[in-house]
């Protein structure tokens, strides 16, 4: 029972307040070029989302994704979208399938690979859709799901993520600092 339960959680996910991880480690964008969060960053924060182009949950609520990454660019935020699934990259999760999956759904903003679970690690993420919302300090103000109800967008009652980014923006403390995400878990290499 234990192993199934490492299959499914790989850690503690940062605490709230926690400071960037790994902002520095460049990564290949489907732009080709490599990039850092650090550079994704502005000075209102960053929004990073743990996504793939496989998962059902993913491609199911697509359209709410690309609302929410617009929302916080809008917003003045930094995104970028992560794909971790290291033990699918030869499958549908590898650069090149990124690059049209991000094509096919008009991505404008990161989607970059993140080789070996380097920041799927460090931040203890382990779904796609998973969200890290980081303040204009890059403290940890958000984590969780972009709203209460994965299965069902038209009996969604709160957007957990849209609130949270609204209150930043305003000055105000976030109300709810963290929800349940629930998805596919990451695909960790073995």
């Amino acid at each position: 029972m234990l192993l199934l339960q490492w299959h499914f959680t790989f850690g503690d996910p940062l605490k709230i307040g926690s400071d960037l991880p790994s902002r520095d480690i460049k990564m290949q964008d489907i732009s080709g070029k490599d990039v850092s969060l650090k550079d994704a960053s502005t000075t209102n924060g960053l929004l990073v989302m743990f996504s793939c182009n496989t998962c059902p949950y993913v491609i199911k609520n697509q359209q709410r994704t690309i609302a929410i990454c617009d929302y916080a660019k809008k917003m003045g935020f930094g995104v970028i979208l992560l794909n971790s699934n290291e033990a699918k990259r030869g499958d549908d999760d590898g650069l090149a399938q990124m690059k049209t999956y991000a094509a096919e759904q008009k991505y404008n903003w990161f989607y970059a690979l993140d080789k070996e679970n380097v920041i799927a690690d460090a931040f203890g993420a382990n779904r796609t859709p998973e969200c890290f919302l980081f303040d204009g300090s890059l403290k940890l103000a958000y984590h969780g799901a972009i709203d209460d109800n994965a299965s069902d967008a038209d009996n969604v009652t709160r957007n957990h993520l849209r609130q949270a980014i609204t209150e930043l923006v305003s000055g105000k403390e976030v109300s709810v600092k963290e929800s349940r995400s629930v998805g596919c878990t990451i695909k960790r290499k073995s």
